[in-house]
């Protein structure tokens, strides 16, 4: 299982958002490039970046911050926000990034996943899929779309997707515990990569994560933030346990 510590992005600087809420914004850096260096070196295996600026208005507006951690990471990188066209989708490749992620757009038009997956490489196209209650939730969360999280994945899935990133958006940012019970239905229906997301607050989440079955990966990021995760340390504790 990969470890993959986030970076969002709003206005050139990292930030944290409490349940997807612009108006909630913590800023811990105004230099990703350097934060990119620090996971990277404690441990992280793969970056986990997220435009929120373009998540909220469709409009890319740190490309130039995803260039820089890209070139400084030293690990790969996956950019998710505003990947809502084939052109944004290219320039986000063209910025370093080794996979995107769709979130809106695939809840949109699952022919759209389908074409970019035949175009790129469906191991270079993941789809995020970001839930309340089961429900699938766009345009930076802000809407509900009235499509269940399991039927969207599965049908991404079958247009193509390599990999599914699940949030749980009641959870993230809180630090309350992630929704277990949600990962595990998921990894029972699906076959491709899938990565969770969302409420992880402590290493033993994490730990337990680790321990299902056929799960790619965790995305860390107000945990790693506020210091209530010690990467390198929880490494070792992976490391142990396999």
């Amino acid at each position: 299982m990969i470890l993959l510590p986030a970076i969002d992005l709003m206005g050139g600087q990292v930030v944290r958002l409490r349940q997807g809420k612009a108006s909630d914004k913590t800023v811990y850096s105004n230099d990703p490039a350097a934060f990119a260096r620090k996971w990277a070196q404690e441990g992280g295996d793969y970056l986990h970046i997220v435009d929120l600026d373009a998540a909220f208005s469709g409009v890319s507006q740190n490309l130039e911050s995803v260039r820089a951690i890209a070139a400084n990471a030293g690990i790969p990188c996956e950019l998710g926000g505003g990947m809502r066209s084939e052109e944004a989708i290219a320039r986000a490749f063209e910025a370093g990034v080794s996979r995107v992620v769709i979130g809106t757009r695939a809840a949109e038009s699952v022919d759209f996943v389908a074409a970019m997956a035949a175009k790129f490489g469906g191991e270079r196209i993941a789809v995020g899929i970001d839930a309340r209650n089961g429900e699938v939730s766009v345009k930076g969360w802000t809407e509900g779309s009235g499509v269940r999280a399991v039927d969207l994945a599965l049908k991404v899935e079958a247009a193509g997707a390599g990999t599914i990133i699940y949030t749980d958006i009641a959870t993230d940012g809180m630090l309350t515990g992630p929704n277990f019970a949600e990962m595990e239905n998921l990894l029972s229906r699906l076959k491709c990569q899938l990565i969770a997301s969302g409420g992880v607050s402590c290493a033993e989440d994490v730990l337990r994560f680790s321990r299902m079955t056929g799960l790619y990966g965790v995305i860390m990021g107000k945990a790693l933030y506020d210091e209530k995760i010690d990467l390198p340390a929880l490494v070792k504790e992976l490391q142990a346990a396999a």
